[in-house]
C-alpha cells in the first residue's frame, strides 16, 4: 500500500507517534515515538533512541501499529503493517539514517531503525466528529486549545 497525500500531512503535522508491538508472549507494548517519516512510496521508519522494548518484540512478532495525530485538529490515521529491524550494516540504513538525523540535529543518536511496510490504513477522528457533524476542525482547534492551556 502506497503512502498518500493524507497519511504524509499526517506524519509531517504530529509530534509524537505511538508504535505499538508484542512481545513473543502476546503482551502488548505502546511506546512514543519522536523521530520518524516515511521513506519510498511505502514506508515509514522510525528512529530506535530508547526503545529496547519495541527492537525485542519486532524480533519475535513483525506486526506493529502506528498512529499519528494532529493533536489539536484531532484527526489522524493508524497504519497497521510489518517492521523490520535496520541496523547500520544493512544497504538501506544510510539513506534512512539521512532523513531521521535532519530531524534531530546529531542530538539524539541511534544505531538502529525500524522499517515498517504499510499494509492498511484506517483513519483516526475524534468521536466528536462523529456525535456532532457540525463541529469544525476551527471549533475542535479551539476547544483543544483550551484543553492544553494554550
Amino acid at each position: 500500500m502506497n503512502l498518500t497525500n493524507e497519511i504524509k500531512e499526517y506524519i509531517d503535522r504530529s509530534v509524537l507517534c505511538w508504535l505499538a508491538t508484542a512481545s513473543s508472549e502476546n503482551i502488548p507494548n505502546v511506546s512514543p515515538k519522536e523521530i520518524f517519516n516515511y521513506f519510498g512510496t511505502d514506508k515509514i521508519i522510525i528512529a530506535n533512541i530508547a526503545s529496547p522494548q519495541t527492537v525485542q518484540n519486532i524480533k519475535f512478532n513483525s506486526n506493529v501499529c502506528v498512529s499519528f495525530i494532529d493533536i489539536l485538529v484531532q484527526k489522524g490515521v493508524q497504519v497497521k503493517g510489518k517492521a523490520e529491524i535496520v541496523k547500520k550494516s544493512d544497504s538501506e540504513f544510510s539513506a534512512m539514517e539521512k532523513i531521521l538525523t535532519k530531524m534531530t540535529d546529531g542530538k539524539f543518536p541511534f544505531t538502529t531503525i525500524t522499517k515498517i511496510h504499510i499494509e492498511q490504513v484506517k483513519p483516526i477522528i475524534a468521536p466528536k466528529y462523529i456525535l456532532y457533524p457540525d463541529t469544525t476542525e476551527k471549533e475542535q482547534i479551539e476547544s483543544a486549545k483550551k484543553v492544553y492551556g494554550i
